[in-house]
């Protein structure tokens, strides 16, 4: 992506913040009640969970893009956060194995490379035990008006997103990384155009 882009995106997620935690504020608040210890959080964008993670945390984020460094460190004086910010993304997480008590994504596993070894990296920086903290939005069922949408506009979509894919399996991916049942994620749609599926959930990683 280039610097300009960078620059434009960062600007566009920090004025995005006020409509984010109306979407999801509630949810994350349930979500996020139990994490304790150290914690990676994987594309941290300008730092909206900040006022939703429990205070004491050891917190490091691993944000590839440069122009929301400073949105994210100045999030977290607010929020009384110390924080590690490390330009790095989640396909190669600069963290040792079973290091961390917990993972957190919120939005951004449709814009990843290649979220499968994301996946993969969450389960190895993981202590056995540890928790992957979640909510992304996902593609529509198939066959249905949204889903043709989704993949219509996905070219489009791409580039003005920060390479987001609007119709890609997510929740399937994470049930097959973690042994788990997508069936007890929590699926719940929000008022956005395309983005409208979403799922939430808590996932332990046991080797």
């Amino acid at each position: 992506m280039c610097r300009i882009c960078q620059h434009l995106f960062a600007i566009g997620l920090a004025r995005a913040d006020r409509a984010q935690h109306r979407l999801y504020g509630e949810r994350k608040r349930r979500l996020f009640e139990g994490i304790r210890g150290r914690v990676i959080e994987i594309g941290p964008g300008t730092g909206g969970n900040f006022r939703y993670l429990p205070r004491g945390i050891e917190w490091a984020g691993l944000e590839p893009n440069p122009a929301m460094h400073r949105y994210l460190r100045r999030a977290a004086r607010g929020a009384g956060i110390a924080v590690d910010v490390l330009a790095a993304a989640g396909e190669a997480m600069p963290v040792p194995d079973g290091s961390a008590d917990a993972v957190v994504s919120t939005l951004v596993l449709c814009s990843v490379a290649d979220p499968d070894r994301v996946l993969r990296e969450v389960r190895r920086v993981l202590r056995p035990g540890g928790r992957f903290y979640f909510i992304e939005h996902v593609a529509a069922p198939h066959g249905s008006m949204l889903r043709k949408l989704q993949r219509l506009v996905r070219p489009v979509w791409r580039v003005l997103g920060d390479g987001c894919e609007p119709d890609r399996e997510t929740a399937c991916l994470i049930a097959r990384e973690f042994n788990a049942s997508a069936a007890g994620f929590e699926w719940f749609r929000v008022p956005l155009p395309v983005i409208t599926p979403h799922i939430a959930g808590c996932v332990t990683w046991r080797p």
